[in-house]
C-alpha cells in the first residue's frame, strides 16, 4: 500500500475535487467522522455540509498556514477490498497517524485499474492547535506496514523491485485506460533509464508504444515549447487522443526533461555512465545478413535499436537501448562506426545482394567492396574486424578519464 499526503489551504479545493469525481460517477462518499449530514447513518453526500463540518476547526485556527489534509491510500492492483475494509483501513490509518478524532470524509475512487481512497481533514484540532507533523513520512511508512500485515496486503516495498519491470511494458491502447497506461509507462523510463537528448528519449518510447511530440506555440504573446504524447499501435500509427504533458506531472513536459537531461549529460562528461555494448553490435553487424536479422540478434541480447528516416527511406538516425543496464545512446554517441550513415550504407548494401547470395557477405566481403577510402564505410572496417581492432572496455576509459581530471585539479593546486 502507498500513503500520499498533501497539505493545502484550501478545503473547498479538496473536498470540490472528490464531489465532481463522485458527480462524474468515477468515485463515491464511502465513510465520515463526524461530518454533517442528511441521510441518517450514512455519510454526508452534500458538498455544502461537507464544509460545515469544518467550519469551527478552522475558525479557531490559530497560525497553520496550511491546515487542511488530502491523503490517498492505494493498495496494490492485485489487493480486492470490499467497501467494508476500505472504510476500516482508512479509520486505522488516521487513527495511527494522530488525526483518528478529527472530522474527516473518505471517497472511494475507481478511475483508474486498482481502486483506491481519498481522505480529506485538517490537521488542526479542536482548539486550533496544529496536531504535530514531525516525522510523518517515516509515521505514515510505518502506518502502511502494520496495516499491510493486519488486512493482509502485498508489501510494496517488497514489491518496488518488481513494479518498474511490470509497468516497463508495451502500452495496449485496445486495453482501455490508455492514459493511465501512458503515465505508468513515463514513470517507469524516468525512474530506470538515463538519456541526454529529446531524441533519445522519445526513440525509447517508440518501443513502447508512445509517440513524444515536441509543439511550439505562443501564449501571452510569449513563444513556448510543450510536450504531447499519444499511444501508438506496433506499426507506430497512433491510436489515441494526444495527452498534454501536464496530465501526467511537470517533470513530464519540456522544461523538467530539460532539467533530468541535463544531470544526465553531466554525468556522462564526468564518465559516471558511458556505452558499453558497442562490442555486441558490432558483431551483429557482422554476422547479420539484412536488417532484420541485425534487429533480432540484438534484441536477442537486450539491445533495442530504433531507425529513424525521411520519405525516400534514407536512415537519417539510429539509437540504441541498452536494456540490461536502462541507457540509451544515439549511434554516433557510441563512435561514428555506429552512425545513422553507415547502416544506411550497409542496409543499402545488403538490398543489393540477392538474398540467397548473403550468406557470404562477411565483413570481409563488405569492406572490399567499400568505396574510396575516407568513406562512411571505412569507419565500420576497424570495429567489424576484431583482430584490428580488439575491444575497448569502456567502463576502464571512463575511470582513467575521472582519474586524470583528478590529478590536473590537484595540479593546479600546487
Amino acid at each position: 500500500m502507498v500513503a500520499k499526503i498533501s497539505h493545502g489551504a484550501s478545503l473547498y479545493g479538496a473536498l470540490a475535487y472528490n464531489f465532481n469525481k463522485v458527480a462524474a460517477g468515477t468515485a463515491q462518499v464511502l465513510s465520515g467522522n463526524r461530518i454533517i449530514s442528511d441521510r441518517p447513518d450514512q455519510p454526508g453526500g452534500d458538498l455544502r455540509l461537507a464544509l460545515l463540518s469544518f467550519e469551527n476547526h478552522l475558525l479557531a485556527n490559530r497560525r497553520t498556514e496550511k491546515p487542511v489534509l488530502h491523503i490517498a491510500l492505494s493498495p496494490a492492483p492485485e489487493d480486492t477490498l470490499t467497501d467494508g475494509q476500505l472504510e476500516g483501513l482508512a479509520a486505522k490509518y488516521m487513527e495511527k497517524m494522530g488525526y483518528g478524532s478529527q472530522p474527516y470524509i473518505v471517497f472511494r475512487h475507481g478511475d483508474t485499474h486498482n481502486p483506491h481512497i481519498h481522505i480529506v481533514s485538517v490537521c488542526v484540532d479542536d482548539e486550533g492547535r496544529k496536531i504535530s507533523d514531525a516525522y510523518e513520512h517515516r509515521r505514515s511508512m510505518t502506518a502502511c506496514r502494520e496495516l499491510e500485515q493486519e488486512f493482509g496486503l502485498r508489501n510494496s516495498a517488497e514489491m518496488q523491485g518488481r513494479e518498474l519491470g511490470a509497468e516497463l511494458k508495451k502500452v495496449d491502447a485496445s486495453a482501455g485506460d490508455v492514459r493511465h497506461q501512458v503515465g505508468s509507462t513515463l514513470k517507469a523510463v524516468l525512474a530506470g533509464y538515463r538519456f541526454q537528448t529529446f531524441g533519445e528519449y522519445s526513440a525509447l518510447l517508440s518501443t513502447l508504444n508512445i509517440e513524444a511530440k515536441l509543439v511550439r506555440g505562443e501564449y501571452g504573446g510569449r513563444p513556448y515549447t510543450g510536450i504531447v504524447y499519444a499511444a501508438t499501435d506496433d506499426n507506430g500509427k497512433v491510436a489515441s487522443p494526444p495527452f498534454k504533458s501536464s496530465r501526467f506531472g511537470k517533470r513530464f513536459g519540456k522544461e523538467g526533461l530539460d532539467r533530468r537531461m541535463l544531470v544526465h549529460a553531466k554525468d556522462f562528461r564526468e564518465g559516471r555512465w558511458a556505452p558499453s555494448i558497442q562490442r555486441q553490435v558490432a558483431e551483429a553487424m557482422r554476422n547479420a545478413r539484412s536488417r532484420e536479422e541485425l534487429v533480432r540478434m540484438l534484441d536477442r541480447r537486450h539491445i533495442g535499436v530504433v531507425f529513424r528516416e525521411n520519405a525516400s527511406g534514407r536512415i537519417y538516425g539510429v539509437t540504441f537501448i541498452d536494456r540490461d543496464r536502462r541507457e540509451v545512446f544515439n549511434g554516433s554517441r557510441m563512435g561514428r562506426e555506429f552512425s545513422a550513415n553507415v547502416f544506411n550504407e550497409l542496409f543499402r548494401w545488403w538490398e543489393s545482394i540477392p538474398a540467397s547470395s548473403r550468406v557470404n557477405s562477411s565483413a570481409e566481403l563488405w569492406r572490399s567492396h567499400r568505396p574510396e577510402q575516407g568513406s562512411v564505410l571505412e569507419q565500420a572496417a576497424g570495429i567489424l574486424s576484431t583482430e584490428q581492432n580488439p575491444a575497448v572496455d569502456y567502463e576502464e576509459e571512463a575511470f582513467r578519464r575521472r582519474m586524470k581530471r583528478k590529478k590536473k585539479r590537484k595540479g593546479r593546486g600546487i
